[in-house]
């Protein structure tokens, strides 16, 4: 079974509370609706409910996205009372660097056993307006993020070293871990294969020749406290070597401190799989940036 989750449902559960509510406290309606068109800044972040899954290894996943209503207003937002999931939290995996716009599926949350009907909900507070989005595993819910039911289409597969560990789908842990020198470019190599719908594949058109996954490097978590853009990808979307498969980006850092970056690759169905969550990838790589005086880097 395959659900649709339609932006404004997956956001519609959110709660906003006034910017002077105090935390826990307050339930009055936001002079800024969630239904209010995309501003430059001082517009408000929503965390994004995509639905569930049953993990490769046979356990589920929550699996969630973002909302950020600003175009020219990115956030880095620490774990803690401004960006927390709870019960068990506040830290369970979300990100801390927050892009313009609507990015799917960026995290996964990896639920005990014995979640059953029970819920999470994660809160953030940005330009002072707090929203939080509930997490759960209705029936509905349930998403097929390896495979198209209809055109078993499967989402692109990444490496980030020849032969070995392959990644596909919604990110699940640490792809690739690297270290880096703050100003010194680091360059990131990876490999990505996509086979393409298998139930009526794209025609055999003379002269047409399939386009690769498309490639987008992005930040998922940043050093607290740091100012402007915490990484410059060059390029941000670099293209695949048809040949060979290989696709490299240079990441420069900002500053030392721990990084996690996120590549995607979009197969022919687009941000978000066009809303069905397949067929995607996202991997996250982390990157320990020193000072510049440590190693020799």
């Amino acid at each position: 079974m395959k659900t649709i989750i339609l932006l404004t449902a997956a956001l519609a559960a959110a709660v906003v509370v006034t910017p002077t509510a105090q935390q826990g406290q307050g339930q009055n309606p936001s002079q800024l609706p969630l239904s209010l068109g995309l501003r430059e800044k001082g517009s408000s972040l929503t965390g994004a409910f995509e639905g569930w899954y049953h993990d490769k290894d046979g356990s589920i996943r929550v699996l969630v996205g973002y909302m950020n209503r600003n175009t020219k207003q990115e956030f880095d937002i620490p774990v803690g009372a401004n960006n927390r999931i709870e019960p068990g939290g506040p830290d369970q995996g979300q990100p801390t660097h927050f892009q313009s716009g609507r990015q799917w599926g960026v995290f996964t949350i990896k639920l005990p056993k014995d979640f059953a009907d029970k819920k999470l909900t994660w809160t953030l507070v940005a330009n002072g307006f707090t929203n939080a989005i509930t997490l759960h595993t209705k029936a509905e819910y349930i998403l097929e993020p390896f495979e198209d039911a209809a055109s078993k289409n499967t989402p692109p597969v990444i490496w980030f070293e020849q032969g070995g560990k392959a990644f596909n789908g919604p990110p699940s842990g640490i792809a690739a871990t690297l270290l880096a020198t703050p100003g010194k470019p680091l360059t990131i190599d990876a490999w990505v294969t996509d086979e393409g719908p298998k139930v009526n594949p794209m025609p055999a058109i003379a002269g047409f020749d399939p386009p690769p996954p498309g490639i987008k490097w992005s930040v998922f978590r940043a050093p607290a406290g740091g100012t402007g853009t915490p990484v410059t990808f060059d390029p941000p979307n670099p293209k695949i070597d048809k040949a060979t498969g290989k696709v490299t980006t240079n990441a420069t850092f900002a500053a030392p401190g721990e990084y996690i970056l996120r590549m995607q690759a979009n197969d022919s169905t687009g941000e978000g799989g066009g809303g069905f969550q397949c067929c995607w990838t996202n991997a996250h790589v982390k990157v320990t940036v020193g000072p510049r005086s440590s190693a020799g880097l």
